[in-house]
């Protein structure tokens, strides 16, 4: 019997034990579990300061954008204006020329002998008019001493004439002969450089074939091809910058001439941009950029915070910690310290706080924590370079 109490009451000692063991387990689990606002916090979002950009107010410009070739406002092809055989090409693709330069010869074999053929069919030409004044005088003075008729002296006058026209004539194709040889000569007619050389020494030419292409550098445009729609706010002399393929800096250009016709088909405009001379433009090479249409101050915000998976375009607004969905209307889109801009119609209110597009995709609702105080990114306030207007 004093044995059985024994193990009742060992029995008894070790479920008391157990029992605040377990309790103090559960309580220490109950004080470690998150509250709701603990959990909360714990799903919040946790943003860069990079993450966070205020609106505000920046100039922009409403722009165009433009595309197209670049091409030399004086260019000059050399073209054979005889037909004979090229005896010699003094330059190559490349070399510098200048007004006046001799450049090549064809051979004038065929024309030097045309010119002494016409210099002596002058030549006899005029002999026989010679003739013909000395037997005029003579007529004349038989008819006044009464041993001709006057029927002769008329014959001797018109024969006089007739040979002073031929001998005009034969000095016309002496002239013509002459000028045939001094077109074997070729020369640049503009200062410039030899674009391309089409002709090798040694071929025969045709009359107006082309031997060599020059183009003068000094002098570049753009030609852009505009849609009708957008030629209404074009005007002579609106700034553009411009980049070239190859060429790292912008190129600064304004519009130089608005072609008054439409192209067939296309129906756009050609409008021409005259460049700032550069060492490192050539012809044909391709160049993109904008023209500046108009300029203003607007309200702002980043395009990378403009959100567009939606029907509407949006911005999530930072308040209370958390990301508030807002729809927005868009305007003009600039550029500004190199980041794109665009301007905020309607749905935002000034000095408003809203996610940037480095922050991801986000819900409305979303809570954030900021890593530290939202500051607004440094911006240079000047002249925006812009795209285009914006979706509406």
């Amino acid at each position: 019997m004093k044995r059985w109490m024994k193990w009742s009451i060992a029995l008894l000692a070790l479920l008391l034990l157990g029992g605040f063991v377990a309790r103090s387990i559960t309580a220490r689990k109950a004080a470690q579990a998150p509250g709701p606002a603990q959990e909360t916090a714990n799903l919040a979002l946790d943003l860069a300061p990079g993450d966070v950009v205020q609106a505000r107010r920046l100039e922009l410009s409403r722009t165009l954008e433009v595309s197209g070739g670049l091409k030399a406002v004086n260019t000059a092809m050399v073209k054979a204006k005889i037909a004979a055989e090229l005896r010699s090409l003094n330059v190559r693709e490349g070399d510098s020329v200048r007004r006046g330069q001799l450049l090549g010869q064809l051979d004038t074999t065929e024309f030097d002998w045309k010119l002494r053929q016409a210099e002596q069919a002058a030549s006899a030409t005029q002999a026989q008019l010679d003739m013909a004044r000395r037997t005029l005088e003579n007529n004349r003075a038989l008819v006044a001493q009464g041993f001709i008729s006057a029927t002769g002296l008329e014959a001797s006058v018109s024969n006089e004439a007739m040979l002073q026209a031929n001998l005009q004539a034969a000095l016309a194709n002496v002239e013509l002969a002459r000028k045939a040889r001094a077109d074997s000569t070729l020369v640049a007619p503009i200062d410039g450089l030899v674009a391309q050389r089409l002709v090798q020494p040694g071929e025969r030419v045709s009359v107006d074939a082309r031997v060599l292409e020059l183009v003068d550098l000094s002098r570049l445009e753009l030609e852009a091809a505009i849609a009708a729609e957008d030629v209404t706010a074009l005007k002579v002399g609106q700034p553009a910058t411009l980049r070239v393929d190859g060429i790292a800096e912008p190129i600064k250009a304004k519009v130089a001439r608005i072609n008054p016709s439409a192209q067939a088909g296309s129906r756009s405009i050609v409008t021409y941009l005259a460049i700032d001379p550069h060492p490192a433009l050539r012809q044909g090479l391709f160049a993109r950029g904008i023209i500046e249409l108009e300029r203003t101050t607007a309200f702002s915000v980043p395009l990378s915070a403009v959100r567009t998976d939606q029907a509407q375009p949006y911005v999530l607004q930072v308040q209370d910690n958390q990301a508030r969905l807002h729809s927005v209307q868009l305007g003009m889109r600039g550029e500004v310290d190199g980041q794109a801009w665009v301007e905020i119609r309607a749905g935002l209110s000034e000095g408003a706080q809203v996610l940037a597009g480095s922050a991801g995709l986000v819900r409305d609702g979303t809570p954030l924590r900021l890593a530290a105080p939202a500051t607004a990114q440094p911006v240079v306030q000047g002249p925006a370079n812009a795209a285009s207007a914006a979706p509406r």
